[in-house]
């Protein structure tokens, strides 16, 4: 009776986090400067902020955010600040005396990888306007809370399961080792981006 919903959400989602944005440039950046440990737990704390947006959305929070532009507001300059701090951290980088790929050439530890992560995706106003819409256009009003509940489960594991692959990916010793012969040049570039995702947020506009 809910594959439809469900379908359509799945579909939904795999071009939203498909499209690159802060998770997939945060994801990339820890996991090839800091490996496939750092990159796992960024992700994990992506994962985990999926359940912020499925429980105001749940409790009908979201809607109140999208119909208030103070609200919203708030939440985006939150966003933006953090895309700033983090972007303006990466560009400060300084060349480094060359390290084995194998090696950490960033010191993060699993906790402070796994709360960027974390605010990374919880503070995301996008990520809000997507639970948004997911739980007012797509999922039907009367369908069982936890159906719903099971929608969230499954966008939360699907977006765990897609940085993982990522994580993978750019915590290979080979790309790694290309990434890591630019050196600090690979850092601001990522700090670039994210300043940019930034600065971009704050001037989105509640339609």
């Amino acid at each position: 009776m809910y594959w439809s919903e469900f379908l359509t959400i799945a579909f939904i989602h795999l071009l939203a986090v498909a499209s690159p944005g802060p998770d997939f440039a945060v994801v990339v950046r820890e996991s090839v400067l800091g490996g496939r440990r750092t990159g796992l737990f960024t992700t994990l704390g992506i994962g985990s902020g999926i359940f912020v947006h499925v429980g105001y959305s749940l409790l009908g929070i979201g809607l109140i955010v999208s119909q208030s532009i103070l609200l919203f507001s708030l939440l985006k300059w939150l966003a933006a600040a953090y895309l700033l701090y983090i972007g303006i951290q990466a560009l400060r980088a300084r060349p480094a005396q060359a390290q084995p790929v194998e090696g950490e050439t960033h010191t993060r530890t699993a906790r402070s990888a796994f709360i960027q992560g974390f605010l990374t995706n919880a503070l995301n106003p996008k990520a809000t306007l997507f639970f948004l819409a997911l739980f007012t256009v797509v999922i039907n009003p009367h369908t069982p809370l936890p159906v719903q509940l099971g929608y969230g489960l499954y966008v939360a594991l699907a977006t765990t399961v897609w940085f993982t692959l990522v994580t993978l990916l750019f915590s290979q010793p080979r790309v790694r080792a290309w990434f890591t012969r630019l050196g600090h040049w690979f850092d601001r570039v990522t700090g670039a981006v994210l300043v940019g995702l930034g600065i971009k947020l704050a001037f989105t506009q509640l339609r």
